[in-house]
């Protein structure tokens, strides 16, 4: 693995590191498709960096400014353009559905004709995408060329939000909080259990990103109550929210937010899949018989029917 990444022990978290490493010794088209703060350039970063071209530059795009002649023209002496072929061996495509359609005819024109010049520039045309919508429905809706798509989408790497990898926030805080003592020459703090129990408990929506700027915080200001009761008033404002009782027995609390966060993500799968629940336990990667279990579990069993 590549300095300062941090694998994380959750079952998804390993088998995704195992495809990462396995699709960096090929050049098929890598799209990585997660929430916002998940970690795509770091998986990008790593496959590139795991690649025998490894050693090279990857060229990042920001495509939420990129225009149709920058594809056309090359804005960048480094990207592999038309004009400039051989470019470098990695290039990664971020935000790529932020590409309104004229500059997605302006990328598939230069993928193509990069691709009819042949095997000697074969590592120009190793992309890598992400993207934090599913592309498919923007497809279907004729709002992301299809060709496009299957260019892009060789492999798609789906990064879990934060709340769905729990057992790995104890692991990323403590790297966090070294990381930024390191640089900020400070002493590195590490949490106790009722303070990663306040973090276990909390919805992350801005994944793990917000968590490192949670660990950061702590490092500048050097006061860990401060950004753990701060954390606890985000809680309490959130959609998910199951506020922090001061005289509850902070085990009875961390189960009740646990279980109505549980509840939240089961709905909002079933919602999105139209109550299909085959296809919902595939989102939140649990078998069939787990989803039916826990739907009765917390009294939705009779709410819906479905598949």
């Amino acid at each position: 693995m590549m300095p300062g990444f941090v694998p994380g022990r959750q079952t998804s978290i390993l088998a995704l590191n195992a495809m990462a490493a396995e699709l960096a010794r090929t050049d098929i088209p890598v799209l990585i498709l997660g929430e916002s703060g998940t970690g795509k350039d770091i998986y990008a970063r790593l496959i590139h960096c795991l690649s025998p071209q490894g050693n090279s530059q990857l060229q990042k795009i920001n495509c939420s400014v990129l225009k149709p002649a920058d594809l056309l023209n090359g804005a960048n002496d480094d990207t592999p353009t038309a004009s400039n072929p051989t470019g470098i061996p990695g290039v990664y495509l971020d935000n790529i559905q932020e590409l309104d359609l004229a500059a997605q005819r302006a990328l598939l024109s230069q993928i193509s004709e990069t691709e009819s010049m042949g095997a000697r520039y074969a590592s120009a045309a190793r992309l890598i995408s992400s993207t934090t919508r599913n592309l498919e429905p923007e497809v279907a809706a004729g709002h992301f060329r299809r060709e496009l798509y299957f260019r892009l989408n060789g492999v798609c790497l789906r990064l879990p939000p934060l709340r769905e990898r729990m057992e790995d926030i104890p692991v990323l805080a403590d790297y966090f909080l070294n990381k930024h003592a390191e640089i900020m020459k400070r002493n590195a703090r590490s949490l106790n259990s009722m303070e990663i129990q306040v973090l276990m408990d909390y919805p992350w929506p801005g994944n793990i990103r917000e968590l490192e700027s949670f660990a950061r915080k702590i490092v500048v200001f050097g006061d860990v109550q401060k950004e753990i009761d701060e954390l606890k008033t985000l809680h309490v404002g959130s959609p998910t929210a199951i506020p922090f009782a001061t005289s509850a027995p902070l085990k009875v609390a961390a189960r009740a937010a646990s279980k109505e966060a549980e509840r939240e993500l089961i709905i909002q799968a079933l919602e999105r899949t139209h109550w299909n629940r085959k296809r919902a336990a595939r989102d939140l990667r649990i078998s069939y018989k787990a989803l039916l279990y826990k739907i009765k579990q917390i009294g939705l069993s009779s709410e819906k029917t479905g598949v």
